[in-house]
């Protein structure tokens, strides 16, 4: 019966796609690529955890947001109808795993002499302007977990009718042990986990427990807090996400993003709690984007002290690069599932090769281009497509962008056609020449045709006439910037 009605869900959406690739994802929940169909096609739920407003984003923190934009932008290019969420977590993101310590907005109120709700609101303001400085789509929903309370204590209340919670001195708690098959995310092996090798034990029954609702500390009052049915208090981080997604998408939805961090803990207790209170499956795609790493292998994070905002780049303090752009390229230019290894010298190649791109469309006589509205057979719309298909592999677009650029027999109209289809989902701002223009000027004619020598005579490896071409290109006050997937002609001192 269920293969029949997925059977069913395929052939409705193949109508609506006509002969357009099939999307392929990667589902933690299976660990294996899974061709993506639907629940209710065209209709595609997909919720991605937000930020926890206490403090700016950093720029790996904003990495997670690009690749369920390049999630979305292919859905609708596929016929799909995307209704996306991105929730904000303003209350009860505890600073401890264990259910224990400050809650952070309100810790960061107190070091900043400033309400609980002054900090959230500043910092999500900021989230806001950097997820549009970075071309990032705003989400059809973007709700605050404070707004949602009510829809907490409904879920919670649900639990405890169907016998999951139990009450500490400190709030109420999930039992992890009365979910069939708690940890299946994670593939934790719950029986193996060492008591108090993590976290504080307290009155909980099991080591994976979590908080539910905790109560506001005896003596101390809370700037946010609320009455509830178990006393007065604030809800836990994980049952937010669940209420919040469950209130706009419903019970079962599509796509669930976010950070690989969010495995063994976060999303592992958002699918215990939400399918324990519904009694059928939550989310039936998981897809976890990987870390943004320093040379070191370190993560960045404001404890490290190596925190990189968008808006230190925008003002030129990391490697001189002012365009967002150059870091949305970087991230692009990476697998979502891979590390990305940040650097300043990475971030100035990735705006290389953008104003690369946008040099190639500009000598093309490229202005503006509308894409075609399907992509023909054979087209390079439809390579970029495909690859776009392959779980979402950007780099691999990117290349295939790049080699029709410079591809001679390719007809100008079909690079800009081609640009121009891409850009509904990459979103580079390929046809901004400004910096180009102000600066960057397309390189002379002689100065192209010997770079064209020179590329050939490196293809070939002959580095003698390699380095005799890139001479001559110097002297004509050009540096010849090689990458793997082609060169790019700069000024020199630019």
């Amino acid at each position: 019966m269920e293969e029949d009605r997925a059977a069913a869900q395929a052939a409705r959406l193949r109508s609506t796609t006509a002969s357009m690739p099939t999307l392929e994802l990667y589902n933690t929940l299976a660990r294996a690529r899974e061709p993506f169909v639907p629940l209710q096609p065209p209709h595609v739920g997909v919720y991605t955890c937000g930020p926890t407003v206490y403090h700016s984003a950093h720029i790996g923190n904003l990495r997670s947001y690009v690749f369920p934009d390049v999630l979305k932008k292919t859905l609708r290019l596929l016929g799909c109808r995307v209704t996306h969420v991105i929730n904000i977590t303003d209350v009860g993101h505890l600073t401890s795993d264990a259910d224990s310590g400050d809650d952070k907005v309100e810790k960061a109120a107190r070091q900043e002499g400033r309400s609980a709700w002054e900090i959230a609101r500043a910092y999500e303001d900021e989230f806001v302007a950097d997820l549009k400085r970075l071309h990032i789509e705003l989400p059809d929903h973007l709700p605050r977990a404070t707004d949602h309370v009510a829809e907490q204590k409904e879920l919670i209340a649900r639990l405890e009718a169907r016998g999951f919670t139990y009450r500490t001195a400190d709030g109420i708690y999930f039992d992890t042990a009365k979910f069939y098959d708690y940890g299946r995310l994670a593939r934790l092996k719950v029986e193996g986990l060492q008591q108090g090798s993590r976290v504080e034990m307290g009155e909980k029954r099991h080591k994976t427990d979590f908080a539910l609702w905790k109560f506001s500390p005896l003596g101390a009052r809370r700037q946010m807090e609320w009455d509830s049915p178990w006393g007065r208090g604030f809800p836990g981080w994980h049952i937010e996400c669940s209420a919040m997604s469950m209130r706009y998408l419903g019970e079962t939805f599509d796509i669930h993003t976010g950070g690989s961090d969010h495995i063994p803990i976060h999303h592992t207790n958002e699918i215990a709690q939400s399918e324990a209170a519904t009694g059928h499956p939550f989310v039936r795609f998981w897809l976890h984007g990987e870390h943004l790493v320093l040379g070191d292998d370190r993560r960045m994070g404001k404890s490290e002290g190596n925190f990189v905002r968008l808006q230190d780049l925008v003002d030129g303090k990391v490697g001189g690069i002012r365009d967002p752009m150059a870091y949305r390229y970087l991230v692009l230019n990476s697998h979502y599932r891979k590390y990305l290894n940040f650097s300043e010298e990475a971030l100035r190649a990735a705006d290389t090769a953008l104003l690369g791109l946008r040099r190639l469309l500009q000598e093309g006589g490229a202005m503006s281009a509308e894409a075609p509205p399907q992509p023909e057979p054979g087209s390079v719309a439809e390579r970029v497509l495909a690859d776009l298909c392959d779980d979402l592999n950007t780099p691999k677009a990117l290349g295939t962008l790049w080699t029709a650029l410079r591809d001679p027999t390719l007809p100008a109209v079909k690079k800009r056609e081609a640009a121009a289809f891409a850009e509904q989902v990459l979103c580079l701002g390929l046809f901004d020449f400004a910096r180009l223009d102000s600066g960057q000027q397309v390189a002379p004619a002689l100065v192209r045709e010997l770079a064209e020598r020179r590329w050939a005579a490196r293809q070939a490896r002959d580095f003698g006439e390699s380095d005799r071409l890139r001479a001559l290109i110097e002297q004509q006050g050009y540096t010849m910037r090689d990458r793997k997937e082609g060169y790019d002609l700069v000024r020199a001192g630019g």
